[in-house]
Order: structure tokens, then C-alpha cells, then sequence
């Protein structure tokens, strides 16, 4: 893996309608994640963090990092989780949450509300082009009778969100590198393991340690920030956006909003970042042969050629979501041809890696194979043991398992097509009554009111809500132009539209309706935020 502005709806059945009638109002616009999330974003995770014993003692313990919204590309089509998250890969509804969303005018219940854009074909606005009639046809012309979210206050405009994430440290290659709060709390976890076990190998040092392993903290970070940098740098290389790179808990993690085009570019994308630790590994190795052993910068390249090789290592283990993960998808898919394939795999595999590790860590510390003496070895340390232990796998078994779900996501977002979801609309001229208005949808068999010049060009889109908030006796003195929200450059959203490109342009404009237009300019009809919703949510219970 950051409001509004807007008033209140009026409440079916009262006066109120009238007094707020020209507020212009628009819940969320499809949110893809992901949750963090559209559909899936890559992230590249890093990898453990540091040994907590100092070079020469025996209690080093590994530890890793962290796994996008829709996500994903929740938020492009292809996140590449972080065990640091836990829930990276959480696929974000499009369209407005229930809680978000205004509800649609015929019912306050999506039950109610008359077939959705999937259960009956729509189309263009009256006039233009034929559209086939719904089954169980509910028009405007119902609105105002239902209860439910319908008659509610209506959620503010909501902008789109800032990549956010913490501290701001900079932006490297124009993408924001982000310092979240759990940082600090793991810094100071490290300084006070790291110098504890200081103070075995350099006693003279006293309460220095403290300062030089915070010292050692911030380098073990930076050199996880060279790691997802060099993801960054492959995927800009690959033309893929990466939303930010946030340094955290367990690691960092790249947010890379698309996915990789070819399988090659994938193993690639994922193998850069173990690189380049490995490669930083080696350095501090040449660098420590330079300077004394027993000294403290003998003991700081140590801690830190141990430490990248540790990430290194973590990392290139063959299960999703760690880059080895991603690189096993990639080989799985360029043998079958499939993504879905590779994805199913390495989600196993990552599975798998996560019992091991909750049993196996623990067992390795006890058997004294991680350097730890059964000196060493008492009931805190083994109780720390298994405590990570269980972080460490519930954190890969999560990230898995919501690649898998990200994956089925990445499947279906081709349905979501904006022109087998729009429905029918009806142009009036500003003045037009609200009663006359829903006369004429009704007889058309239309859905939505399209409020146009004296020329027929398209300027506001009649809001469901504020037609549900107007009392029936009232519609014939309330003019639809006061229940309108003007239309941005934003709302006007093209036919051909699907999938990914869809909900991206959904995002970048967040309202409640939209006006879908031909190539030509021609008024095609109003796609509404809920039908989107709805039809993601559909989508997404289908079986791959």
C-alpha cells in the first residue's frame, strides 16, 4: 500500500429538498485499492530486518519487511505484496461503498432498485440509440418512494488520495519515499537489542552504544531503501508508475500501480531488489576487510554485509509475496502462458513458506543452528522466537493468499465495460419541471436525467439522491437544474471504457454519475458509481 467538501442530503419527505436543491453533492467514484486498494498494486517488499546481535555474538535474529487498492494497479491491476502489511493486497471495491454511495432512485434497497446494469442492457440517451427494455423496468419516475440510504444525507465529493503514508523524506526519481510510524518503534527495538549485544563485544564503549546502534538502524534502512529503488528505477525503466516507497515495520515496500506486461519483465522487476542487497553485501564486506576487527566501524560493516544478506536471502525464497515469490510467478507463467497460473503457484508456495517458518524458526534457534548457544537460550529468547515466528508467517500467509485474490480480481476487471453499464438517460432543458422530467424517463423507460442547453449540449447531470429527497407533491415546482451537479471534464467518460481504464478514470474524478459520451461527442447515457460497485462486487463472487 491520503477530504471532501459537499452538505448534507435532504431527507425524503420533507420541505428540505427545495431549501438545498442547487448543493451539488458526490460520494466516492470506484476506488480501485485496493484495500490499499483497486486493484492490485506491485509492491516489492524488502526483506527481514537486521540481526539483533552484534557481529560475533550468537543471538542474531532475522525478520522481515512488509506487501496496493481497485489495487491495485484496489490501487493498478497488479500489487506486488509486502509481508509487512498483512493486507497490502486487499482488493478495493470500485464505486462507492455502501456507506458511500448515494442510493440509487428507485429504492433505498439495491434490491429494490430496479435491475442493474448487468441484469438488463442500457444504453444511449432517448432518441439515439435502440435500447433493449429491462426485465422488471423501475424509471425515475419511482424515486422518492423508497426509504433506506435513499432518503440519508449524501457523503461530501471526496478528492483523490494522496500516496501519504508517513514522514516525507524526499522523492528519488520523482516518487515519494515515505517513513511510516512503526519505523521509529522498530529503530528503537534495534538500538536497544543492538546495543545491549555491543556491549558484549565492545564494553569500553558504555553508553555510546546506544548512539552507535541507532547508527547502524538508520544504515540498515537505507540500505533497504536501495533495495526498493532498484525496483523503482526497473519498473520506471518499464514505463510501470510507482505510487511511493514507504520504509516501515518490517522493511519497505514499492507500490508499483501496474503490472508487468511479460513474465520477463516481471523476474526481473523482482530480482533487482535481492541484487542490489547482495550487492550492498559484498561492499560492506571489502569495506570491513579495510579496518580493524574489534573496532566499531569493523563491527558496523559487519552488522550490515550480515543484515543485507539476511534480506537478500529472505527475499529470494520462492513464494509469493516475497520477490522470490515473483519470480517464481513469472517463470510459472511464461512456461504456462498464464498469469493466473503463476500466481496460484507461487500463493501456494508462499503458503507453504509460511508453516515452515512458523515451526522452523523457532526449532532452528533451539537446535543452535542461527549461531545461538544454549547459553543463549532461555525462556524470553524462546518465547521471542515463536513470537516472530508467528508474525513472520501470518504475515506471508496473508500476502499470499491476497495475491491469489488479486489475481482473480486482475481476471475479471475486463467485464467492468462503462458501455454495458450506463443507463438510459433522458435530456431536459434546465427549466424543465421535476415532475415533467421523470414523465418523460418514465415513458422511455430511462433511468437518468441529462440537463442540456437550448442546443442539446449535455451540462449537468440530475442527481438520483436529490430526486429521492424531493416530496412527490413538490415535483411539479421544483426545477430539475436545482437538483443538478454540474459536469467536469472528469465526468464525462467515454463509451469504450473497461476494466482498469475505467476505474482509473472513475478515481481520477470522484462523483456519483457520470455522463458517458460516443467518440463522437454524442450523449450515450449516465453511468452511475453504485451500478459500477455492484457489478465489481458480481465479478468478483464469479469463480475463476
Amino acid at each position: 500500500m491520503d477530504e471532501s467538501g459537499g452538505s448534507g442530503q435532504p431527507r425524503s419527505g420533507t420541505d428540505e429538498a427545495t431549501e438545498r436543491h442547487g448543493e451539488q453533492r458526490a460520494s466516492s467514484a470506484p476506488a480501485a485499492g485496493a484495500t490499499r486498494s483497486g486493484p492490485e498494486r506491485p509492491e516489492h517488499p524488502t526483506g527481514p530486518t537486521p540481526p539483533t546481535a552484534a557481529p560475533g555474538t550468537s543471538e542474531a535474529a532475522p525478520s522481515p519487511d512488509r506487501p496496493h487498492d481497485p489495487t491495485d494497479s484496489a490501487r493498478g491491476a497488479a500489487t506486488h505484496s509486502d509481508p509487512s502489511s498483512g493486507a497490502e493486497d486487499g482488493a478495493e471495491v470500485p464505486g462507492a461503498s455502501p456507506d458511500q454511495a448515494e442510493a440509487p432512485a428507485g429504492s433505498g434497497s439495491p434490491d429494490e432498485a430496479g435491475p442493474s446494469a448487468q441484469d438488463a442492457p442500457h444504453g444511449p440517451s432517448d432518441g439515439a440509440h435502440p435500447h433493449p427494455e429491462p426485465e422488471h423496468p423501475r424509471t425515475l419516475a419511482h424515486s422518492g418512494t423508497g426509504t433506506g440510504t435513499g432518503t440519508g444525507k449524501a457523503q461530501p465529493p471526496r478528492r483523490g488520495r494522496e500516496p501519504g503514508g508517513g514522514l516525507l523524506m524526499g522523492r528519488p526519481f520523482g516518487v515519494p519515499v515515505y517513513v511510516a510510524p512503526s519505523w521509529f518503534l522498530v529503530a528503537a527495538l534495534i538500538t536497544w537489542v543492538f546495543g545491549g549485544q555491543l556491549d558484549r563485544v565492545l564494553p569500553e564503549l558504555g553508553a555510546l552504544r546506544y548512539l552507535v546502534s541507532l547508527f547502524f538502524a538508520v544504515a540498515f534502512y537505507a540500505s533497504v531503501l536501495v533495495h526498493e529503488l532498484a525496483h523503482t528505477v526497473a519498473a520506471l525503466r518499464f514505463k510501470l508508475p510507482v505510487r511511493r516507497i514507504q520504509l516501515q515495520f518490517f522493511g519497505g515496500v514499492s507500490e508499483i500501480e501496474k503490472e508487468a506486461e511479460t513474465p520477463g519483465r516481471e523476474f526481473v522487476l523482482s530480482f533487482v531488489g535481492p541484487l542490489l542487497s547482495l550487492v550492498l553485501s559484498g561492499l560492506f564486506y571489502l569495506a570491513m576487510l579495510a579496518v580493524e576487527p574489534g573496532t566499531v566501524p569493523g563491527v558496523l560493516l559487519a552488522g550490515l554485509m550480515i543484515s543485507n544478506l539476511i534480506v537478500a536471502a529472505f527475499n529470494l525464497l520462492p513464494g509469493l509475496p516475497l520477490d522470490g515469490g515473483r519470480m517464481l510467478r513469472a517463470v510459472v507463467w511464461k512456461i504456462t502462458g498464464r498469469p493466473m497460473s503463476g500466481t496460484i503457484a507461487a500463493a501456494w508456495v508462499g503458503r507453504a513458506l509460511a508453516v515452515s517458518v512458523l515451526i522452523g524458526l523457532p526449532l532452528l534457534t533451539q537446535s543452535g543452528v542461527l549461531g545461538a548457544t544454549q547459553d543463549h537460550v532461555g525462556g524470553m529468547d524462546t518465547v521471542t522466537d515463536a513470537l516472530l515466528a508467528a508474525i513472520l508467517a501470518a504475515i506471508i500467509w496473508t500476502g499470499a493468499g491476497n495475491s491469489l485474490r488479486m489475481a482473480r480480481l486482475r481476471e475479471h476487471l475486463p467485464e467492468l465495460r462503462a458501455r454495458s453499464l450506463t443507463r438510459r438517460a433522458v435530456p431536459v432543458e434546465t427549466s424543465t419541471p421535476l415532475s415533467e422530467a421523470l414523465r418523460r424517463a418514465n415513458e422511455a423507460g430511462a433511468r437518468a436525467l441529462v440537463v442540456v442547453d437550448a442546443d442539446g449540449e449535455p451540462l449537468s447531470l440530475v442527481r438520483e439522491a436529490a430526486i429521492v429527497g424531493v416530496p412527490e407533491h413538490r415535483r411539479p415546482w421544483v426545477a430539475v437544474s436545482g437538483l443538478a451537479q454540474d459536469l467536469t471534464d472528469g465526468m464525462r467518460v467515454s463509451a469504450e471504457l473497461a476494466g482498469e481504464a475505467l476505474l482509473d478514470t472513475l478515481r481520477a474524478t470522484p462523483a456519483t454519475e457520470y455522463l458517458v459520451v460516443e467518440d463522437s461527442g454524442e450523449i450515450y447515457g449516465v453511468l452511475s458509481a453504485a451500478d459500477v460497485e455492484r457489478a465489481f462486487v458480481k465479478a468478483m463472487a464469479r469463480p475463476s
